[in-house]
């Protein structure tokens, strides 16, 4: 469970559409300029470095990694780890994009092949589908639960 500091860490990426963002962003973003705001996003940053939400790029620069961004995806946000020749990403690809229309939900395609973690994590499961920060399915999809729980995402 992430605390509500980290969630704003690891949405700020989003919010400011940057891939890294250094401290002093933020400070500015989340937390302020009293020493214990600052303490307490430095905290939460070290927390979720240590969790492998962020990576430390260099002095003071972080860049949030693939899970950090599962960890605060909205419920109709739907990733697809893939890779590039995978006919049943291509098949699942083909189930979900009505579904995904009907119900306004956003595909985020992720090939494995571009980052070590998630090539070690997945190289044999493709797809893997998660819908917000939950897995949902592995190698076939199911037209049926996939309405299901986009139908439950509608009060989200």
């Amino acid at each position: 469970m992430e605390t509500i500091i980290s969630k704003k860490i690891l949405s700020t990426y989003d919010q400011l559409e940057k891939d890294s963002l250094d401290l002093h962003t933020l400070f500015e973003f989340v937390g302020g300029n009293a020493p214990i705001e600052r303490e307490a996003v430095l905290d939460a940053v070290a927390d979720l470095a240590q969790r492998g939400l962020l990576h430390e790029e260099s002095a003071d620069f972080y860049s949030r990694t693939e899970s950090g961004r599962l960890a605060v995806a909205g419920p109709r946000e739907v990733t697809m780890y893939t890779r590039e020749g995978c006919h049943l990403c291509d098949e699942a690809k083909a189930v979900m994009a009505p579904l995904l229309s009907e119900y306004g939900a956003k595909l985020r395609e992720v090939d494995i092949d571009d980052d070590p973690i998630l090539f070690e994590r997945y190289t044999d499961d493709v797809p893997v589908i998660f819908i917000g920060g939950y897995l949902f399915a592995q190698h076939r999809i199911d037209p049926v639960l996939l309405r299901e729980r986009l139908e439950e995402t509608k009060s989200s």
